[in-house]
């Protein structure tokens, strides 16, 4: 079961890889844009060296470092004339974000599902104002060259998804499998939160829970593009984390459904 339904605004930000070929023909390099927005839309970021921890790329068992200069846009292009899956992570290094009001905050656990997080804040004697959050980015995309052939893995991120499906090879009657990783532990019984994206750029979003396994499957269509994000909110100490009290970690994937 799942609920679809659109998403007029909320608090929360994602970040994620795009691109304007999720299979860029023969001869066209491959070009990643990182983005951060809101449904699926948002600004085209630079790509800055001192925002970012790991920038990769892995084809055919093959891994490559994206070497992009500070200013660059998109954040990658890389000419990759093998065929075969590629997959691009990147990783960023951390931010802090100050609430100055409790609204804000409110609006966030109540979108990303951590209904306990409320007592908690009250439990540990935060303030309702003025308290910091320190966030951390982890995004991977699936894109196709030529037959596309290849599987996702994981890479040890923090929190990832893991591709079960190849969108550009297997058959997606049954939807597009992946399974959600936090530490080196599925994730279970966390929100999915999915962005379909049509040809046109209108966006739907619907949400998910993994299993117990952390596995999630997502029903797609042909020509439609797909970001899932899932978010870890964790308590941290002031004094460890440049004075933030909470964390959170955002793991995030693209994809593209081919018409065929």
């Amino acid at each position: 079961m799942f609920l679809k339904l659109q998403i007029i605004s909320a608090h929360a930000h994602e970040l994620w890889l795009d691109s304007k070929q999720f299979q860029p023909p023969e001869g066209e390099k491959v070009e990643i844009e990182l983005r951060n927005g809101q449904n699926f839309k948002g600004i085209n970021l630079s790509y800055f060296n001192n925002r970012t921890k790991r920038f990769f790329w892995m084809q055919n068992g093959a891994r490559q470092d994206v070497r992009s200069r500070s200013g660059d846009v998109p954040a990658m292009s890389v000419a990759i004339d093998d065929e075969g899956l590629i997959v691009v992570v990147y990783e960023s290094t951390p931010s802090i974000l100050t609430y100055n009001s409790w609204e804000k905050f409110a609006n966030f656990i109540n979108h990303k599902d951590f209904p306990d997080a409320k007592n908690s804040h009250t439990n540990r004697g935060l303030p309702l104002k003025g308290f910091k959050e320190q966030y951390h980015r982890y995004s991977k995309t699936l894109v196709a060259r030529g037959h596309g052939k290849g599987s996702d893995r994981n890479f040890g991120l923090e929190t990832e998804f893991v591709a079960q499906t190849n969108p550009y090879v297997d058959d997606l009657e049954a939807g597009f499998r992946a399974q959600l990783w936090y530490g080196k532990k599925p994730r279970k019984n966390a929100q999915v939160e999915i962005f379909e994206r049509d040809p046109e750029g209108a966006v739907v979003t619907f949400y998910l829970r993994t299993d117990l396994h952390g596995r999630v499957t997502i029903p797609v269509k042909a020509g439609f593009d797909y970001l899932l994000d899932a978010v870890v909110l964790r308590e941290s100490m002031p004094e460890t984390h440049d004075g933030a009290v909470w964390e959170s970690l955002w793991a995030a994937m693209t994809f593209s459904v081919p018409v065929k």
